[in-house]
């Protein structure tokens, strides 16, 4: 037993009681951005130069909508232009390659040659863009309808392939190629309908616009009947800037390629 001078009864004295120091406040972190912030990968494109691959102006659906794609996402790039002489590029134009690799985006050390890829690459580099609505719904229908322009009308393809020189008035139009057209317009008019214009998904223009607009041109060159609606669509899209430069240059392109020069 302790006596009040501190020491024990056997008189040794009494152990101090041991104190703990403070211990230092750790910041907390919230356990949404911890598992955020651990499963973000850090940009990965290893910087350098942005190139775009592309064929034809004049006959490549596929190039202008990679094209269009990127000018519509403001990232900055070069073009690399191969030649419809070149016998890859001239199998997809034709529609004999079994796949697409053309456009191909290079940024950087990312290579992305799918045209529905090189859409998503860019709305993830850049999503203030527009290329993809902000709304999940909607986001939703737009890439349903991308997706049914990437995977389908093959017969309007094959039928009226893109030919930005040529203008086809008494074109006659098969039935498989015509229902192909009539599908593209009901998908034009509930989207300006539900959406309100002057683009598919509204004011701002989207990865959908790209998608169609080479379907636009070939509506023109082979004067196909459309109604008011429609039609003013068809004008929104051939007024863009971005569609004017890609038609001036497609234009000046010297060589053609006869199979697609012939009103059949």
């Amino acid at each position: 037993m302790a006596t009040k001078t501190g020491k024990t009864a056997a008189g040794k004295p009494a152990a101090k009681k041991a104190t703990r120091a403070p211990a230092k406040t750790l910041a907390k972190v919230p356990a949404k951005a911890a598992s955020k912030a651990a499963a973000k990968p850090a940009a990965s494109s290893g910087g350098g130069k942005t190139t775009l691959t592309i064929s034809s102006k004049n006959y490549s659906s596929w190039s202008m909508r990679g094209w269009l794609l990127v000018k519509f996402s403001g990232l900055p790039f070069e073009e690399v232009m191969l030649s419809p002489k070149d016998a890859a590029a001239r199998a997809e134009i034709l529609l004999l390659s079994p796949s697409f690799l053309v456009p191909c985006l290079t940024h950087g050390k990312v290579k992305v040659w799918d045209t529905l890829a090189i859409a998503e690459y860019l709305d993830e580099l850049k999503p203030k863009s527009g290329l993809l609505p902000t709304d999940l719904a909607t986001r939703a229908m737009c890439r349903s309808i991308c997706g049914e322009m990437h995977s389908g009308f093959s017969a309007m393809r094959a039928a009226l392939p893109m030919n930005l020189k040529g203008y086809f008035p008494k074109f006659k139009v098969w039935s498989r190629a015509q229902a192909d057209i009539e599908r593209i317009v009901e998908i034009w008019k509930e989207c300006l309908d539900i959406f309100g214009g002057p683009y598919l998904f509204g004011k701002q223009v989207t990865m959908a616009d790209a998608m169609y607009a080479p379907v636009v041109t070939r509506f023109l060159s082979y004067n196909v009947p459309l109604d008011e609606e429609c039609a003013g669509y068809c004008k929104t899209i051939m007024a863009l800037p971005e569609v004017k430069e890609w038609i001036a240059d497609a234009k000046k392109e010297p060589d053609d390629i006869d199979e697609l020069d012939v009103e059949f």
